[in-house]
């Protein structure tokens, strides 16, 4: 039997290399984002290796609200650093500071790509210091810096130039003495550093007399172990003691989970380009297997088993699948730079140390190429055990149909699927669920239409492709006799032609699908700022999209422009209920100035209540409200990231879809002194009445540009569209990625137009012989292409945007969410599905067009 398949498998090259390049794309993706992740992490690891060499013990801030939480103000001070000094066993201590920042050279540029963080970190003593100088030195005093090598070479910075370096309080002109590289040769990816003396770079941070962490080195004799006891005892709660080797492995651990985002998103796409692969792999068994008919025959008429028939086909796709599986693999090792690069392409540099090949993705990798084969081909192969023997006698032998289910199997299919589909909402989400239930739905419908019928199957007929057939072959009908004859062709087999635009439509899908929610985003992000903003400036950091914020000084520069009249700061920052085990995002608020640059829209008070906020009041969101049960006169007890418990009252209830204001709203004040945040997210402008934009804006600019070039302006119309230039951004990143599952039904489409062509040959032949020209041969197959991909792509279009409709509604409702439909976008992703049948057919239409007449005329 395997000598069997193995001569099948080498008689029908071309089918096997077809199918088997569905499971290598898929299985590539996968392989490429193991490798790709792992590579990151492995970097990762060495680059904390790396800094945490030399460090005995590690005193760092406690989180007190979780590993992503951290207050602004670090509760490390220079009193803990002599408490540290003057514990027993301690042979050097020395504070240190890595904080993020802004790094630009004299024309204010960033010199970091634009969505790499930067760093400002202060010079530590060589025994603690992870960077060694290539060219000049370490900077000795508060004029001079020393940056790594990746930003020198980005911004074509040498030793003796001059930079500008910005941090939450400060920003200052330094003359660059030293070229950094980071010990041990790790990469740093795209970040950037600049290293000052401590006390400068404290001044620029606003960390006067602070640090973000305290390394520490032991005297002989003394365990790491035992040092970070004796440290822990003399110590407060408010800071974290580890030894460097746990610190290392606790910042590892850290990173690895916040970039499991990561690979859980190219995973998605890796799994949606082997769903598509199973269509095709489905439908060519079930086209070999309808064509081997007698073969198939022959062997039962030989004795050959059911059993054995089934294993014939099931051992070809475990060979395939095996097959397909390593050559994935191999092509992963490759994709995994690609995708490298493609995320340096959308401004995302990552850390690259050498590529880690991990057994698991190895392991991963072939088994889900074997097992998506083998589920794929299951069902052709238990058709194939009902061919009869009386196959082999002659030509145009049906397999029988499986056996008619009874009212009670079809009774349990659909509870078990029930089942699975609440199961899967339960876990999913509500607005998958619902899709899932709207399906289910019309599954339901057949399974009673079944049910009354006594158990009758139903028709094999898909009356749904002979409709969009004959509809779309309008666009090929005036083509003449070759457009109607492809119309014919396209809806000959329904069935067949539904497996084959399956596989265009699930990617069509999931693109029509992002397309709706983005253009959906994006819309509501213009209604609120229509509907929201008052003002007539916002200000922010030029690195929009990040975590980091505009210093608190902002605001006072900007009060004392000609033409503003107001300036309101806000901000956000972290609490946890009392009683909750997950973190509440609080934005914070001026309320003098707040509400006259943004319109609230009140359900219990009104903007009065701002002015009585306080150190004591909040404002809640209606929805938050009622999850908490808050009514106005209601206290909170929130945890804040400096391990403070501040009581606040409810002052007012807020209905917010703007998304603005977060489940609780405070004052400015408060967040700074009992939630220890510093910086701004935004700060909003007002003009004074008669001033106009053309003035104040350039004059606005002028000032951020001297005091803070971290920061900019945008009026509403411009801030709407750097939005939208983000959304459009992601969007481009994941229609890129979707392209392989299109790339892979595209496959699918040659696959079974070859394998119909190879039916078809006595009737090419017939045509040959009674005057058509291969040029009518190869527009048929083209125009036959044409419509088989537009079936997919017009049900592709229909599902993604039920599915984007079903999902928003129900998921988002009540959250001011804007439907929006990109009309444009689906007319372009038609003629994207046209064009990839035309593509498609080129190697089928080259083959039909070559049949020798003769040949196919005598062809049983």
């Amino acid at each position: 039997m395997a000598a069997l398949v193995l001569r099948g498998l080498a008689a029908r090259k071309l089918r096997v290399a077809l199918t088997g390049i569905a499971i290598v794309l898929g299985v590539a993706l996968m392989a490429g984002t193991y490798i790709l992740t792992d590579t990151i992490n492995h970097s990762f690891a060495k680059i904390f290796q790396t800094a945490s060499e030399g460090h005995d013990v590690v005193v760092t801030p406690a989180q007190i609200l979780g590993r992503k939480v951290r207050s602004e103000v670090s509760p490390v001070t220079e009193q803990m650093l002599e408490t540290v000094r003057r514990t027993p066993g301690v042979a050097e201590a020395a504070g240190a500071i890595f904080t993020p920042g802004t790094l630009l050279d004299t024309h204010r540029k960033r010199l970091t790509s634009p969505n790499a963080p930067a760093f400002v970190g202060s010079v530590s003593p060589p025994r603690f210091e992870s960077f060694k100088p290539v060219r000049g030195s370490f900077p000795t005093n508060a004029s001079q810096v020393a940056i790594d090598e990746t930003t020198a070479k980005r911004g074509n910075l040498h030793v003796g130039q001059s930079m500008i370096v910005a941090g939450t309080s400060a920003t200052g002109r330094y003359t660059i003495v030293g070229i950094l590289r980071f010990g041990g040769g790790a990469s740093f990816g795209g970040a950037g550093a600049a290293l000052l003396v401590p006390a400068e770079a404290q001044r620029l941070l606003g960390e006067t007399g602070r640090y973000d962490q305290i390394n520490v080195a032991a005297q002989a004799g003394v365990t790491p172990a035992q040092l970070r006891n004796r440290i822990r005892a003399e110590l407060p709660a408010i800071v974290d003691v580890r030894t460097g080797a746990e610190q290392a492995k606790k910042d590892t651990s850290d990173l690895e989970e916040n970039l499991s985002f990561l690979r859980t998103f190219l995973l998605i796409f890796a799994y949606v380009a082997l769903f598509v692969g199973a269509f095709i792999i489905f439908n060519t068994f079930s086209i070999t297997v309808a064509q081997r008919t007698r073969e198939f025959g022959l062997l039962r008429t030989l004795g050959a088993s059911r059993a054995q028939i089934m294993r014939s086909v099931l051992y070809e796709g475990l060979l395939l699948g095996a097959i397909g599986g390593g050559l994935g693999l191999a092509a992963g090792i490759g994709m995994a730079p690609a995708l490298n690069e493609l995320f340096k392409a959308f401004g995302a540099e990552l850390p690259d140390s050498g590529t880690v090949l991990a057994s698991r993705t190895v392991i991963v990798s072939l088994l889900v190429g074997i097992v998506v084969t083998l589920l794929a081909g299951l069902p052709p192969a238990l058709r194939a055990t009902r061919v009869p023997p009386v196959a082999a006698m002659r030509e145009g032998v049906q397999i029988p149909p499986r056996p008619l289910p009874t009212r009670r199997a079809l009774v349990i299919r659909f509870v078990a699927g029930l089942a699975v589909v609440i199961l899967i909402s339960t876990t999913l989400g509500k607005g998958i669920g619902v899709v899932l239930l709207v399906f289910w739905a019309i599954r339901l419908a057949r399974l009673l239409a079944r049910l009354r019928r006594g158990g009758e199957r139903p028709p094999k007929r898909y009356r749904v492709v002979p409709a969009l057939g004959h509809a779309l072959g309008v666009l090929v009908r005036w083509r003449g006799i070759t457009g109607r004859l492809a119309e014919e062709n396209s809806v000959r087999q329904p069935g067949r032609t539904l497996v084959t635009a399956m596989a265009l439509t699930v990617g069509l899908a999931l693109v029509a699908f992002v397309a709706v929610l983005a253009s959906g985003f994006k819309a509501t992000i213009n209604r609120s700022v229509d509907q929201s903003f008052a003002g007539s400036l916002i200000v922010e950091n030029t690195q929009s999209g990040n975590e980091q914020g505009i210093p608190p000084g902002v605001a006072t520069a900007l009060r004392q422009v000609p033409g503003v009249q107001n300036v309101t700061a806000v901000a956000f920052t972290v609490g946890r209920l009392t009683g909750s085990s997950s973190n509440q995002t609080v934005t914070a608020i001026e309320p003098e100035s707040f509400a006259r640059e943004y319109r609230l829209e009140w359900k219990h008070g009104s903007n009065t209540v701002l002015g009585s906020l306080g150190e004591s009041g909040a404002i809640v969101t209606e929805e938050f409200a009622k999850s908490h049960h808050l009514k106005v006169g209601g206290t909170m007890q929130l945890l804040t990231p400096t391990a403070r418990h501040v009581s606040v009252q409810v002052r007012g209830i807020i209905h917010e879809n703007a998304g603005l204001l977060k489940g609780i709203t405070i004052s400015r004040s408060l967040a700074a002194n009992g939630f220890g945040q510093r910086e701004d997210a935004v700060d909003f402008v007002g003009y004074a009445p008669g001033a106009g934009n053309a003035q104040v804006q350039p004059a606005v600019d002028r000032v951020l540009n001297a005091q803070y070039p971290q920061t900019r302006s945008r009026t509403a119309a411009q801030f709407k569209q750097d939005l939208a230039g983000q959304i459009n951004q992601l969007l481009t990143l994941i229609y890129v990625l979707l392209a392989l599952s299109v790339i892979v039904s595209l496959f699918g489409i040659v696959n079974t137009l070859i394998l119909s062509i190879y039916e078809r040959t006595k009737e090419l032949g017939m045509m040959r012989a009674i005057g058509t020209s291969r040029r009518q041969i190869r527009q048929m197959i083209r125009y036959e292409s044409v419509i088989t991909a537009l079936i997919g792509g017009v049900l592709g279009l229909i599902v993604g945007v039920v599915g984007a409709v079903l999902v928003t509604s129900f998921a988002l409702s009540g959250s001011g969410y804007v439907q929006s439909i990109p009309l444009g976008t689906l007319v372009v992703l038609l003629l994207v599905a046209a064009l990839a049948g035309v593509f498609a057919a080129q190697a089928p239409a080259r083959r039909a067009s070559r049949v020798n007449m003769l040949q196919a005329i005598s062809t049983e």
